[in-house]
């Protein structure tokens, strides 16, 4: 990824930031912890004008979240944007008239859902979440929305593990993909 000398020097910023936890959740695995980012309010500032900078001229309908961190960067985001925030859930989380859509993890699947009130037809919408690895939660996200009718303009993390295939099968999905910092390996 093509980077300017202020967004590499924000990114190397960001990525100083963020912890990495050996051997979690399994032996092998760095998981790459970003509440660090969260609990500096400097940080988190920078975190989040990295986003609202990209997308402010773009102008959104609205910031949709991956459940969870997705629900902390995006409600945030949607905010400063001055824009609708739409949450979406693991399944059975959500109250109301639903719309679901499923996608294979490592081993077994997992469901994601959201209203279906969320968003209407021909709205612009920005899909969030923390970090991509296999990317089946971000396109499960991407088929949501788009069955509801709206157009998504930009995926977007904070991480990409670019090993594991995740950002490629966004793109390939037809997903421009936009991330900040990402770790070779996993």
């Amino acid at each position: 990824m093509q980077h300017t000398t202020a967004h590499a020097l924000t990114a190397d910023y960001i990525r100083s930031h963020i912890r990495t936890v050996p051997d979690w959740p399994a032996p092998g695995v760095q998981f790459r912890d970003i509440t660090p980012l969260l609990q500096n309010p400097k940080v988190f500032r920078v975190l989040i004008d990295e986003f609202v900078h990209r997308w402010f001229d773009l102008k959104p309908d609205a910031v949709a979240g991956l459940d969870a961190r997705g629900f902390i960067l995006g409600a945030v985001v949607a905010y400063e944007l001055n824009v609708g925030f739409v949450p979406i859930r693991k399944k059975g989380k959500l109250p109301y008239t639903t719309v679901e859509e499923s996608y294979e993890l490592e081993y077994g699947s997992a469901t994601v859902e959201m209203h279906t009130d969320a968003v209407k037809p021909g709205d612009r919408v920005v899909l969030i979440d923390d970090l991509i690895a296999t990317g089946g939660t971000m396109t499960a996200g991407l088929r949501l929305l788009q069955k509801l009718g709206a157009e998504v303009i930009e995926g977007a993390a904070i991480v990409d593990l670019p090993e594991l295939g995740g950002s490629r099968r966004i793109r390939d999905a037809g997903l421009p993909l936009f991330t900040l910092v990402d770790y070779d390996g996993h």
